[in-house]
């Protein structure tokens, strides 16, 4: 996969991206001619962090290692050897993740990007790792095109698929995930059909009969019904369902089963609701589609759930045995940090380091480039 386009590379190897006291010491070294090598060693503070981003920095390095003399690029990659750990790594805190040997003058200016990716990959593998571990053997869809920068994508997708996400849901994040991007139809294709979710269902599956059709349930907040009609509709046409209740409503299934069943009065029941425990998507909705699509013979048809999922919400469900196949989990994959940090600790073979740092060796890193 190729990560970085022949413009971005040659704004990267005069310093675009770089703090600029980064490519200013690049800069002093070569006019002082001063190329020592160096041992730089990186790493993050949080344990059991699931380490990314390693060949997409090895990647950075073959690329624009080196520097300009005019307008010629002298490439200094060959000069450099890297040690890491692999992507798909579990870190302990403080662990010694990489180490790049070779002069400082003809990498000084890419400190900055290689800890970006490493931070942000990392990330994104990590918080997936999560979701998927409390999901067990359920499938986790990496739904987090629209809660970040869409340039972000590529790289994040092959993040997700280190973290163990079965699927993503754009054509950019499948060229890093390597299988074709998966999705629903989307409440604006309901709407834009005057609100029939059976029609849209229809329409989208005439014009997309290879695709596998997973439909939105909750768009009249009838999740039970909807899902009924769409499966008596589209028969085998229909692989699943997919309920995204908003978090501010109460499905009306939820509505007529609960209160009869339990006596309660319209003030009792609201009071229930405030507490949260049928807002939105929950256990006992997920629980009345399935009872519902099974009775009438459609046990075939997948349930997927979105809507405000991370790793605890997920273990919610799980915990209540809610009949989930697949969580679409969003903008808690992308969110948080895993910051990396660099150090110089070796100048010439002598341990040299700032107060705090040490010298740190990992009998786990393995040579990526002589």
């Amino acid at each position: 996969m190729q990560y970085l386009s022949d413009e971005i590379i040659d704004k990267i190897r005069k310093g675009y991206y770089s703090a600029v006291y980064f490519q200013r010491t690049k800069e002093i070294l070569l006019k002082e001619k001063n190329l020592k090598t160096v041992l730089m060693q990186i790493f993050q503070k949080h344990e059991g962090s699931i380490l990314c981003g390693t060949t997409e920095v090895i990647d950075l390095f073959k690329s624009a290692t080196g520097y300009y003399t005019g307008k010629t690029w002298i490439d200094k990659s060959e000069e450099l050897k890297i040690y890491s750990l692999q992507d798909g790594d579990k870190l302990i805190a403080h662990e010694t993740a990489m180490q790049i040997i070779g002069p400082y003058a003809y990498f000084a200016h890419l400190e900055s990007l290689y800890l970006g990716i490493l931070a942000r990959r990392t990330l994104i593998a990590t918080k997936t790792r999560e979701a998927v571990e409390a999901a067990g053997e359920k499938r986790v869809i990496f739904f987090a095109d629209r809660f970040d920068y869409f340039l972000n994508q590529t790289g994040d997708g092959y993040a997700a698929k280190v973290g163990g996400a079965t699927a993503v849901c754009t054509s950019a994040m499948s060229d890093g995930f390597g299988q074709e991007p998966v999705g629903t139809i989307p409440h604006s294709l309901i709407a834009i059909g005057d609100g029939n979710t059976v029609e849209a269902a229809k329409v989208f599956t005439k014009h997309n009969p290879e695709i596998k059709l997973i439909v939105l349930v909750d768009f009249d907040n009838d999740c039970v019904n909807t899902a009924l009609e769409v499966a008596k509709a589209l028969k085998d046409k229909l692989w699943g369902v997919r309920i995204d209740t908003a978090e501010n409503l109460v499905d009306t299934s939820l509505q007529n089963e609960v209160r009869p069943r339990n006596n309660l009065t319209m003030k009792q029941f609201n009071n229930v609701t405030m507490k949260g425990k049928y807002y939105g998507v929950n256990p006992k909705l997920v629980k009345l589609v399935r009872k519902a699509l099974d009775k009438e013979g459609f046990s075939r048809v997948k349930i997927v759930v979105s809507g405000g999922f991370n790793k605890d919400k997920v273990k919610l469900f799980e915990s209540a045995k809610a009949p989930v196949d697949v969580y679409g989990i969003g903008s808690a994959l992308v969110h948080g940090e895993n910051d990396f940090t660099a150090d110089i600790v070796k100048v010439e073979d002598k341990k040299v380091a700032k107060a705090g740092r040490v010298y740190k060796m990992n009998n786990r890193l393995k040579i990526f480039k002589n």
